[in-house]
Parts: structure tokens; sequence; C-alpha cells
């Protein structure tokens, strides 16, 4: 267990700093957010592109994608450049990510299918190079900014809760671009979306580049020449750069217990819509409205200002492992939760009661206020009908469950900055942050492609038909029974996987110690 320990003023990360790297983690989460949207969603709707065509658009260039990562990884750990070795691939990684996603989204009402597919395809690989280039040195500068084992905990609960603001924004596309009120027509909403996102990585994106500061590398040991002429070598020192990052127990931990938490939560992240939707509302997107985008939004909302904070001091309290395996149970506690929140009866019956009816008024009350200034600004979109009634249980769960999104990347990802010091202990110089981040998120990345391809494989098997506006009661209970057995079964499996994890505060002070006495503070 830990002991909560003061944090050395050598150690502390100025506010300014953790904004800067906060706001890349904005965009870090705002980019893939908004292109799933455009290519699962839009594509579809707005172009008429044939489904498995939008399918295909999403998950090829994933592939290409991870192999990529690592790449990035090995060549900015061993890059040597008085601005250090991650800030300039952060800079201009932003601003090519920012402008190839906004050209990526320039494509006429009227375009064939064929071209919209090649437009897409070959756009978004190019942005996905940009994206590499800024997204991988990003992650590894994160690992590096302090060797503190308290402030990187910190660090990352900050950018974590950066990243969650993305979140309470990407549901709300959904409703904004087909607004007949805003844009005349659903390509046209896409188009200017995709500048005003663009033009969000390009101002955020920078930041890091421009205030964050890594280690001091200058006398960093056993760095490569990276250019064409080593690039045999290179390759080589790659590979044996990933098999020591393989071997490492600690990191394969976190990787693994990553994955299942991550893949459990992807699985299932449409069940949620489709079961408010198809079940609650009988098939209704009207009837619906924006219930959907508002759930996910306070999801988000809760996960960034509330789980957080709470995880961090867990953290410093207990130890990162220990403010795991509690915030993953707690999350399981979340998703069984579910069961009841979702029920369109018990919420029938709730907003019945007194205290249902009186919520109901309130929300009427303010609505019915606000909606005047919501028309007359053009956010009608973001209105809901005083009349209507408040599904109030499908929020319930959520403080639970959004334990599970909070403390993961805000727990691994400071426990990676842990494990590369264990790996320097082990294997000498250089650092490796920027591979074991590669590695790390090529485990998300894996997740991802695996939740496109299974989620849809359960919607199958359950009987789910989008197509269909009447869904048997028996489809959906069982949609509604996977929605917590995927989740709740992948994060139990974390919890095992993570029991037994051993780099703990004291171990990671020790090797601290020990690399400072082999070769100074960095």
């Amino acid at each position: 267990m830990s002991t909560q320990s003061t944090t050395p003023s050598r150690g502390k990360v100025p506010f300014g700093q953790k904004s800067a790297f906060g706001a890349g983690h904005f965009i870090l989460n705002i980019l893939p957010g908004t292109l799933g949207v455009f290519i699962q969603f839009f594509l579809l709707t707005a172009w008429g592109v044939d489904p498995l065509w939008a399918g295909l658009l999403g998950g090829l260039p994933r592939i290409f994608d991870s192999l990529t990562d690592p790449i990035m990884g090995f060549i900015s750990d061993n890059t040597k450049s008085k601005w250090g070795r991650r800030r300039p691939y952060i800079f201009i990684g932003a601003i090519i990510s920012g402008v190839l996603f906004f050209l990526m989204w320039q494509i006429d009402d009227d375009a064939s299918q064929t071209y919209i597919i090649w437009h897409v395809m070959v756009l978004q690989l190019l942005f996905l190079i940009g994206n590499t280039m800024f997204a991988t040195p990003l992650v590894g500068l994160g690992y590096e900014m302090t060797s503190d084992y308290n402030e990187r905990t910190k660090i990352m609960a900050f950018s974590n809760t950066m990243g969650q603001i993305a979140w309470m924004i990407v549901p709300w596309l959904y409703v904004i671009i087909p607004d007949s009120n805003t844009f005349n027509t659903q390509t046209e909403g896409v188009r200017t979306m995709a500048l005003i996102v663009g033009g969000l990585c390009v101002v955020f994106g920078v930041l890091p580049a421009l205030f964050c500061k890594g280690i001091d590398s200058a006398h960093m040991e056993n760095r490569k020449e990276i250019n064409f002429k080593s690039l045999a070598s290179n390759m080589t020192d790659l590979w044996e750069g990933i098999k020591q990052v393989s071997k490492n127990k600690p990191f394969m931990k976190l990787c693994g217990a990553t994955f299942l938490v991550f893949n459990g939560f992807q699985l299932v992240a449409a069940f949620g819509v489709f079961i408010i939707v198809f079940y609650m509302y009988s098939g209704s997107y009207e009837l619906a409205g924006t219930w959907p985008a508002w759930f996910n939004t306070i999801n988000a909302m809760i996960t960034a200002f509330i789980v957080i904070p709470i995880i961090s001091k867990m953290a410093s309290k207990w130890g990162k492992r220990q403010a795991f395996i509690i915030s993953t149970i707690i999350s399981i506690i979340g998703y069984i939760l579910k069961w009841w929140g979702f029920d369109k009866d018990l919420n029938s019956t709730f907003n019945q009661t007194s205290f249902g009816e009186t919520l109901n008024a309130g929300v009427s009350s303010i609505f019915s206020t606000i909606n005047p200034f919501l028309d007359s600004v053009g956010m009608s979109w973001f209105s809901i009908d005083p009349g209507s009634e408040v599904p109030w249980l499908i929020f319930l769960p959520i403080p639970f469950f959004a334990f599970g999104m909070g403390g993961l990347f805000t727990l691994m990802m400071s426990m990676t900055a842990d494990v590369c010091d264990l790996d320097e202990l082990e294997n000498g110089m250089p650092r490796k942050e920027g591979t074991f981040g590669a590695i790390y998120w090529l485990m998300v990345k894996i997740g991802q492609s695996m939740a496109l391809v299974l989620g849809g494989l359960i919607l199958s098997i359950v009987g789910f038909d989008p197509n269909v506006t009447e869904q048997s009661l028996e489809t959906m209970n069982n949609l509604r029974i996977a929605d917590i057995i995927v989740p709740a079964g992948t994060a139990a499996l974390a919890v095992w996987v993570m029991w037994t994890y051993s780099l703990s505060e004291s171990r990671a002070k020790e090797i601290k110690e020990t690399l400072i006495e082999r070769r100074g503070e960095l």
C-alpha cells in the first residue's frame, strides 16, 4: 500500500505545461472521435456510400496505422535535436493532421461512390502518417515530463480530463450536422465541421511542442543515427527494441489489462444508443430526441470532473495498482446497474412518483425558458421538449461504470512511465518512452478494430436489425444482457491480470534512485 508522499519541487510540472499537454490530448481524442462519426455514419447518410465500403474505410487504414506507430516511436526515441526528441514531430504532425483532416472531407455532393472511396482512403492514409507524427511523440513526451511517481499520475489525470472534453462534443455531431436549421445539407455540415476540427487540431495541437519540456537528452547515450543510409540497421534496432519491450512483464500486464477494459467498453459503446432508441422509445429516433447524446455527454462530464480527480487521489493514497483494481470493480457494479437503469417500465414508474414529477417539472421550466434563446442563436438542436419525460434512470449507472475508462488511461499511462524507468535499469540507454507509448497504443487500436468486428457480430447473434423499427422483446433483452456481460466480464479479467502487478511505489523509487546514481538527473 502506498503512503501519500509530497512531490519534490523538482518533480512538479507547472500548470501551464500540464495545460499544454492536456490540449494535445484533447486533439488526440477529438480527431479519432470525429473521424469515426464521419466514416461510420455520415458517409452512409450524407453521401450514400455502401456500408461495407464504409466499414473497410474505417478498418483497413488501422492496419497501416498500427505499423507506423512503433516506427515513429523508435525515430523519436533516437532523434537528436536542439528542440528535443519529441517536440519537432508534435509541431509538424499537428499541422499536417489538421490540414489533411480538413481536405479529407471536402467532397462534392454529387461525387461518385468510387471517387469518394479513393479520396477518403488516400487522404486518410496521409492523415494517419501526420497523426502518428503528432500522437506517438506526444504520448512519449508525457512519460518523461517528470520522474516523480505521483506527479506522473497527476499529469495523466489532467490530460485525461482534457481528453474527455472531446467526448462531450463528439456525440452532438450526430445532432448538429443533420439539423436543417444549422446546415442546408448533411454534406455541408460535414465539410464545415471538418474545417472547425482541423483548425482546432492546428491551434491546440502545437501547444505541447511550444510549452512542454521533456528530459534533457543532450547527453543520452547509445542513440541510433536516423537516416536513409542506416535504414536497414534501424529496422533491426527497432525489432530488438520491440523484443525488449515485450519481455517487460509489468508492461505486458498493463497492455493486457488495457486491451481487456478498452475492448470490452468499445464492443458495446453503440449498444446504449440502440437500447435507448429501439427498446425505450420503440425505434423512434424522434421520440428519443437528444437523450443518446446527453447520455454520452454526461458520461464524459462525470468522468472528467468527478471520477478522474477521485482516482488520482486514490492512486496517491493507496498506490496505482490498488486504485486500478478498485476503480475497475466499481465499474463492474455500474455495468450491472444498467439492467435497471435501462428498464423502460422502471423509468416510467419513476416518472410517476412525486420525486420524478418534480424533476421533470424542473427540466420543463428550465428549457421552456432557454429554448427561445437557443432557437435565436441557431442552437435549437440542443433544446429539450419541455413536455417530454426524462429517462432519469439511464443516468444512474454512469457514476459507477465511468470509473472503468476514467481509471484506465489515467493510471495505465502513469504506470507506463514507471515501466520506462525499469526498462532503462535493465537495458540501458536510450530511454524508449516513444516505443513503449507506440506499443501501448497499438493495443488500444487493436481493441478498436476488434470492437468494430465483434460488435457487429454480437448484434447479428442477438438478431438486431437497425433497419427494422420494431425489434422483438427477446432481441432487446439479449442486447441488454450483452451490454452488461461483455464489459463486466473483460473488466473482471483485467482485475485478474493486474492482481500480481509488481511495480509498486517503493520499487519505483528504488529504481529512480539507482538510475540517478548511474547517470545523474535528466
